[in-house]
């Protein structure tokens, strides 16, 4: 084989331009692959991992588009319906059968509207009576003390939105710190999933919401209580019974909106 440096120098310094030519342009034309490997790297290396990759107990959505669930696939039994229910309670009152998954909104003559709810997971339920001591529309959310303990990874403040796990309304129970309130993920309605707090899908705690007002009664039963028995309303009455109430909306300076507020409501 016939070495470079036995040709004549003139023909030695071509070779060796035309070598740099060539590996010159096998670079330039590997760099945009190179470069659009590198981009790739880098937005997965640093990209911010999106808050719902984490599961939270109070219902953040989970991984794989389960937000995207439609209420209209819930069982018969967890869509709103209005029923004939046999109860003492006042009209107006709040009944949560909690070992049912259901709640009731109190008629008057024997009628109710059932919604399906989820409820406290287990050691998370609880009963007793309370009563709604403000309500917000699109709430913030403030995880408090024992859920960030429990779950560190937790924003400490979250803005309301159709991302937040309180979902598009909350009413919120006496001093503690317990809500009714919307979901992002219809598919935890009818479930044991959260930290005490019941939860409806945007539809039915929107419906509810212009239901109530400040100071309604909410009584939450015993998991372990003997159901209570409703039977489905059949005939006209059910589309007058279910009609969704209108309640005047506030609009803060802020632009957003909110009903009733009260600044005793911690969250």
């Amino acid at each position: 084989m016939t070495r470079i440096s036995e040709f004549p120098w003139p023909l030695r310094k071509l070779r060796l331009r035309i070598s740099r030519w060539l590996l010159l342009t096998g670079a330039l034309a590997l760099a945009p692959s190179l470069l659009a490997t590198g981009a790739d790297a880098q937005a997965l290396s640093y990209a911010p991992t999106p808050l719902s990759a984490f599961p939270s107990d109070d219902g953040m959505t989970a991984p794989g588009g389960s937000a995207e669930a439609s209420p209209s696939l819930l069982p018969a039994r967890l869509r709103r319906t209005a029923v004939a229910l046999d109860t003492k309670e006042a009209p107006g009152t709040i009944i949560i059968d909690t070992g049912n998954t259901v709640l009731y909104y109190v008629l008057g003559n024997g009628r109710a509207i059932r919604y399906g709810v989820g409820v406290g997971r287990a050691g998370f339920t609880w009963s007793g009576v309370q009563r709604i001591s403000s309500k917000r529309e699109w709430p913030d959310w403030h995880p408090p003390a024992q859920m960030i303990a429990r779950q560190p990874y937790l924003p400490r403040f979250m803005a309301g939105g159709p991302g937040n796990p309180l979902g598009a309304r909350a009413m919120y129970l006496g001093a503690s710190e317990y809500r009714i309130h919307g979901t992002n993920d219809p598919t935890t309605i009818g479930k044991f999933v959260s930290s005490g707090c019941i939860r409806l899908t945007n539809e039915d705690v929107i419906d509810l919401f212009n239901r109530v007002s400040l100071g309604t009664r909410v009584v939450v039963m015993p998991k372990n209580a003997v159901h209570l028995v409703s039977r489905p309303i059949t005939g006209r009455d059910v589309a007058a019974l279910t009609a969704q109430p209108h309640a005047e909306v506030t609009t803060l300076s802020s632009g957003r909106q909110a009903l009733n507020f009260s600044t005793s409501a911690e969250y």
